[in-house]
């Protein structure tokens, strides 16, 4: 079930009256904050409801300042905190926050409907570029586009497909122009089928600033696309390099161009990377174990509440304990 809630920021309580409601009426032992501002909530919600278990998600990998607020968020108003990267455990201990509270849990996806997707034609020319992000300048687009035109006047005949819509929409439409490259890119907005979308594309680029993971990787690699990226945040803990795809430095049209004519000059290579990425994504990076390592974290925060016992019971999860993410 889903309970929408607007939140406007830090301050605003006006959601804590309908959570109150639901609280009572559902009777839950956890609840799970997966943005900043529902974080907050815990201002108000660890007051009236002090027996609940709360614990957050943390996405970003920005740094987290080291102030008597954060440490009063993370350390005091939560009982544990999900870093779904290594870079965000390391940022979350440099902001103060006690390691034993947190649990590295890296996102998953189901890989099934990327496997059951049309195969690319690998004859058609040109071959196709394709990105999948929300347009803010953190995702480094212009960056792509720069090495888009430096690919074109090393005479590469190619075309770019950038999924996502967002703020820097009409500002990258600029540069398009200004790069001549009108007839090579096509900005499709958002996109809801991306299976659909990756069966489109040859090669996946992610040329991020700034990347908490890095989910659209996932969903490239269990398509089988090869895949460059940037080397920031949990990203080299997704592609491992000159395997499943390729790393270059962030902020670097070059770099980006040299790793994307190593893939158009090496079909071979460019075909085994993606099929490592593929089974790579199934041994590691799936919903079910994503799902597992939460559940996991959930009963070990409500130890102290219910016989040991029955918390490693293989029939724990049936109707006794309810959560709601």
């Amino acid at each position: 079930m889903t309970f929408p809630l607007f939140v406007r920021n830090d301050l605003d309580f006006r959601p804590i009256f309908s959570l109150r409601r639901l609280i009572r009426k559902e009777r839950y032992d956890i609840v799970h904050f997966h943005t900043k501002r529902a974080h907050a909530l815990s201002l108000w919600l660890r007051r009236i409801y002090p027996g609940i278990r709360y614990l957050v998600t943390r996405r970003m990998d920005y740094p987290v300042r080291r102030n008597w607020y954060n440490d009063y968020l993370y350390n005091r108003q939560v009982d544990g905190v999900v870093a779904i990267s290594q870079k965000i455990v390391d940022l979350l201990v440099q902001g103060g926050v006690r390691q034993e509270r947190i649990r590295l849990i890296h996102s998953g996806i189901d890989p099934a409907p990327f496997q059951k997707m049309p195969a690319a034609d690998s004859d058609k020319c040109p071959t196709v570029i394709g990105t999948a992000a929300v347009l803010e300048e953190r995702k480094g687009h212009r960056f792509l586009l720069e090495a888009a035109a430096l690919l074109k006047r090393g005479g590469h005949r190619l075309k770019y497909r950038f999924a996502g819509d967002g703020s820097e929409r009409e500002r990258l439409q600029q540069i398009v122009l200004e790069l001549g490259l009108r007839e090579d890119v096509e900005m499709i907005g958002f996109v809801s089928d991306m299976p659909g979308f990756l069966s489109t594309i040859d090669i996946f680029v992610l040329p991020s600033v700034y990347e908490g993971l890095g989910v659209a990787i996932l969903e490239a690699m269990a398509a089988g696309k090869p895949v460059v990226a940037t080397r920031v945040g949990g990203i080299p803990e997704l592609v491992s390099d000159a395997a499943t795809g390729l790393l270059v430095p962030p902020m670097n049209p070059q770099a980006l161009t040299q790793a994307i004519s190593t893939l158009l000059s090496q079909p071979g290579l460019a075909q085994q990377m993606g099929e490592k990425g593929r089974g790579r994504v199934r041994k590691h990076f799936t919903v079910e174990q994503m799902a597992k390592k939460n559940e996991d974290f959930y009963y070990e925060l409500l130890e102290d509440q219910f016989d040991p016992h029955l918390l490693s019971s293989p029939y724990r999860g049936e109707g006794r304990v309810r959560v709601r993410r």
